[in-house]
């Protein structure tokens, strides 16, 4: 099957020119032979990799990826490794659904947690909490519900409102919000660096090495533009760009969201706003709200518009009118701070199901995979990533049964019908959320 379309952010990721510079590592030439092959370096395919390796140290894994450690979806997220579902729902089914979740993303923290002390990765890895945030009074429903969800998960938060909202924010642009506080903030560009440096001696990252071909068989065979791996065994883990891949072709939706970043703060800009705490908050509409962070180095970053991407493709020009739009929410919330520069305005790519379940599981004989993350990637891909290592490698994991239990994605038209679809959803949301904007 010849690959037809490969992603593309055409901008600069902030998260990743606020570090170090990293060189690419090694670009696949010539012929590969591996036990086994992933397909993608983000969460998943990183913990696939690890986890297969750590169970069979003897086999050889090779990863390959189309850009660089850090450049792809993985690291240009918003940072934060959430522990709670969004959705949480209040019949049987639907705690019980929220519990599997709630143990599946708490267990992809514990084992990042793991990973970064015991490797000493540095990615700004701190358990900040986080702020659900509604802009308007008459929203006010929407929290009570969430706080009756989080009661019933015997989960604990937090109300805030008022002046107690204003002073750990720094603004009094929002009405009220629910605060939990075990979701954990980071640099995910500087995670993911951290997590390949760290990789077992057994796994090799080829970078810049897009899948152009993938055969499958008794033998897996790939193409790239220089080479070419043999394995007995494929794991994929391109999120939406499976959607090319014949499992998939009627299960996953791509989208891109952006985000910007701000100069830091100066010690007297810091004043301003209260010489506050870092922060996260995410908004009652995801599709048409806001989600801002209070960096530990004293940056903002500024999270909105989300936009139906079936090309996989973001130019500069899609990029450049979003810079003016962010610095536009920046200054409604924090008008005191109009000096403060941009720094970065860049996109980043997700892929959904229409049910929110997960592609994940054996797709064949020797073929498994971890696709439509929905969201919420870096814890959630994570532990879909182990635990489907354990899966193929014969490994008893708990964890295995809550995954099972999400389900599999409900079937989704195809296109010009789902182009439709997505668009119209797109702008429905919009127009619901307009005035939590």
């Amino acid at each position: 099957m010849k690959i037809k379309a490969l992603p593309l952010d055409d901008n600069i990721n902030g998260w990743s020119a606020i570090i170090p510079a990293r060189q690419v590592k090694k670009i696949l030439r010539g012929h590969v032979r591996a036990d086994w092959l992933v397909i993608g370096a983000g969460y998943a395919g990183l913990a696939f990799a690890r986890r297969v390796a750590e169970n069979h140290p003897d086999k050889q894994v090779v990863i390959i990826d189309a850009a660089m450690t850090g450049e792809s979806a993985s690291g240009r997220n918003s940072g934060f490794a959430i522990d709670l579902p969004h959705n949480i729902g209040s019949s049987t089914a639907e705690l019980e659904k929220a519990a599997n979740y709630r143990r599946l993303l708490q267990a992809g923290i514990a084992q990042l947690d793991a990973l970064i002390h015991r490797h000493q990765i540095e990615c700004d890895w701190h358990r900040s909490g986080k702020y659900h945030c509604i802009v308007r009074p008459e929203r006010d429903g929407l929290l009570a519900q969430y706080a009756d969800e989080l009661q019933a998960l015997d989960e604990p938060y937090q109300r805030l409102e008022g002046k107690s909202l204003a002073q750990n924010l720094g603004t009094d642009y929002y009405h009220a919000a629910i605060y939990t506080p075990s979701c954990v903030l980071l640099n995910p560009a500087a995670l993911v660096h951290g997590l390949v440096d760290s990789l077992p001696d057994n796994v090799t990252l080829y970078e810049k090495s897009p899948a152009l071909e993938i055969n499958t068989g008794r033998d897996v065979h790939v193409r790239t533009p220089y080479g070419e791996v043999r394995a007995g065994q494929l794991m994929v883990a391109t999120n939406g760009c499976a959607r090319q891949l014949a499992p998939f072709s009627n299960q996953l939706v791509g989208l891109s969201t952006f985000a910007t970043l701000t100069e830091p703060l100066t010690a007297e800009q810091q004043q301003r706003i209260g010489n506050i705490a870092a922060w996260g908050m995410t908004p009652a509409n995801a599709i048409a709200g806001a989600t801002l962070r209070y960096t530990c180095d004293h940056r903002f970053l500024i999270r909105q518009h989300v936009k139906y991407v079936p090309d996989y493709t973001v130019t500069a020009l899609r990029t450049t009118p979003l810079v003016v739009q962010h610095r536009q929410i920046f200054l409604s919330r924090f008008p005191q701070l109009a000096d403060v520069q941009i720094a970065h305005t860049w996109s980043g790519m997700i892929s959904v199901t229409r049910n929110g379940a997960p592609g994940w599981g054996k797709y064949g004989d020797n073929v498994y995979a971890a696709v439509g993350c929905n969201g919420a990637g870096i814890s959630k891909q994570t532990v879909a990533g182990s635990t489907l290592a354990d899966l193929a490698t014969g490994v008893d994991n708990p964890l295995i049964a809550d995954m099972l239990a999400l389900g599999k994605p409900n079937y989704i038209p195809p296109r010009p019908f789902l182009d439709l679809g997505v668009q119209g959803s797109i702008l429905k949301e919009r127009w619901l959320g307009r005035k939590e904007y």
